[in-house]
């Protein structure tokens, strides 16, 4: 294949603004931020459900502390009916005697249940300071979670202006390379990941090696306009001053 030496000095530009398009999606599937927004995602997600989970607990002491009270107005309720009965003075002996001894057994019962629910209150009151725990360190991973989503999306709009630009140094190279010649580069780009690159001081710029001295008499002997290929990598050679030829 032949083209103007002019015009393979092109594809050195488009291999450039290649390069970079690859380095900036590179860059985008490894930025540091997208590990840390997903580790955010999970430890926000972990204290969320550490927050469920003491609310929960919350919720199962609300009923018990409700049932308890109702249990213990019961009991209250019935001490001031025997105690009425008592005051009223129109039981007989018989009764009298069972009422006293309910009496006592209902102020023991009483004194258990109030005693329970302190209890209840006092677990309550521990679990609701590990809910405020839980807040303030649900809050403070949502907050760094919000700051790893804010870097990555600066980055990210960064990397999209950056490759914008790219995309549009590239559309004003292709008009400049002959159909053919553009095709064998994509070709190589695809198969090699580098399409073309510079022969400076006698070394391929793809694949970094230096050519021997046989190749090296090839290249000299081959008319300017020759579109070469490095023997080593496939890549198409450019020469250029730079070659030391």
């Amino acid at each position: 294949m032949k083209a103007d030496p002019a015009v393979q000095r092109r594809l050195l530009d488009l291999a450039g603004v290649d390069a970079e398009l690859a380095r900036v999606r590179h860059q985008r599937r490894t930025m540091p931020e997208l590990a840390e927004v997903a580790d955010g995602e999970k430890a926000a997600q972990a204290k969320r459900d550490a927050q469920v989970a003491v609310q929960m607990q919350l919720d199962d002491l609300d009923r018990e502390v409700a049932r308890q009270e109702k249990e213990i107005d019961a009991v209250r309720a019935r001490e001031d009916r025997d105690r009425k009965l008592l005051a009223g003075g129109t039981v007989g002996a018989k009764q009298l005697t069972d009422l006293e001894h309910e009496l006592a057994t209902l102020e023991r019962r009483q004194a258990i249940l109030e005693d329970d629910l302190l209890e209840l209150m006092e677990r309550r009151e521990a679990v609701e300071m590990d809910g405020k725990h839980a807040s303030v360190e649900l809050a403070k991973a949502e907050e760094a979670l919000a700051e790893a989503n804010r870097r990555r999306d600066e980055n990210l709009a960064d990397l999209d202006t950056n490759e914008s630009r790219r995309d549009a140094e590239r559309a004003k190279i292709l008009p400049d390379i002959p159909e053919d010649l553009l095709a064998l580069y994509e070709r190589k780009r695809r198969q090699k990941g580098i399409g073309a690159a510079l022969l400076r001081a006698r070394r391929c710029g793809a694949c970094r090696i230096e050519l021997d001295r046989r190749e090296i008499s090839r290249i000299k002997e081959t008319a300017g306009d020759e579109v070469l290929e490095c023997e080593e990598c496939g890549a198409i050679l450019i020469r250029t001053p730079e070659s030391g030829l």
